[in-house]
């Protein structure tokens, strides 16, 4: 059964589009430890929900992980991970997080708790049923 996830990032700087007109693209340049320790988690196969922040602050569709834990490219250092993802589907009602913090079931949810983490775990049940917002 594979982990869930939700990666975050400004649309502008990297949405959706970008990550579909390249077909896989990887998630790189996160200077968090607690994320980094998730980036470093998963698995191939694992699924992500597509975030974008600031602008728009909405989860607009799911993508794979294709490549796990390889080292981040923008880290000279070596000490930060990264990985590779690919789209999946591109939500027709995108998840606004005003929408998750108005559902008591996602009270606990990483996004709602740990706002700025920008790559957190996301539970089973939260996955169902953030899907299930997805369908309008």
């Amino acid at each position: 059964m594979p982990n869930y996830w939700l990666i975050k990032t400004e649309p502008f700087k990297y949405s959706w589009d970008d990550l579909v007109a390249e077909k896989e693209g990887v998630w790189d340049g996160v200077r968090n430890h607690t994320a980094k320790n998730n980036l470093k988690t998963m698995e191939v196969g694992d699924e992500c929900f597509f975030y974008h922040s600031r602008e728009g602050l909405e989860i607009v569709g799911i993508c794979t992980v294709s490549v796990a834990d390889i080292l981040d490219p923008t880290d000279e250092t070596g000490k930060w991970a990264a990985v590779k993802v690919k789209p999946k589907t591109k939500f027709d009602n995108p998840v606004t997080l005003k929408q998750i913090k108005a559902e008591p079931k996602l009270a606990d949810c990483d996004l709602v708790r740990l706002s700025r983490l920008s790559v957190a775990s996301i539970k089973p049940e939260e996955w169902k049923l953030i899907c299930q917002m997805a369908k309008g």
